[in-house]
This record gives structure tokens, sequence and C-alpha cells, in this order.
């Protein structure tokens, strides 16, 4: 959980892509895989990197990628406080 925290905080928001590609066997029927992750945008270079890694390395031919994201913490809705609560 505070990996995912350090990435908002650097920018990162969550980018969900449908993909449709093809069948290996079957190349007239269409699969969807959806991908989630923290990406920046706009270039996504984690969604890149995901899809590159699919060309390269599985054999379903993509047909398309639908995304979205969306920034889930920004600079104005976090601040830093100094203090500290004790309980007993």
């Amino acid at each position: 959980m505070q990996k995912d925290m350090e990435k908002q905080l650097q920018g990162y928001g969550l980018t969900t892509a449908q993909i449709l590609y093809h069948l290996p066997d079957h190349p007239a029927i269409l699969q969807t895989y959806v991908w989630q992750d923290y990406d920046l945008a706009p270039d996504f270079p984690e969604m890149r990197g995901f899809l590159k890694f699919w060309e390269e390395k599985l054999d379903g031919p993509l047909h398309s990628v639908r995304y979205i994201h969306r920034k889930l913490i920004s600079a104005t809705e976090w601040r830093a406080l100094k203090g500290e609560f004790i309980l007993h």
C-alpha cells in the first residue's frame, strides 16, 4: 500500500485499459483483457511498456485499446502536517 501512495504523490494516477485482441487460433474472434496500474499521463510509460511486451511476447495480435486515467490525489489535496497525537 505504501508503494501505491508514493506513486500517487509523485503524480501517478490509476489507468485502466480495455484491450481487445484476436485469438491466435481463431483470428475472427475478439477477446477482452482488462489491465490496470498506476501510470503517468499523458505519455503512459507503464501502459506502453505492457503493450510493447504484449506485441513482442504474446500470440494474440492487438485489435484496439481503450483507456481511462484518473489522478486520485492532486497536489492541492495533500499537505504535510507536523504534530503528534498520543493515545493511551
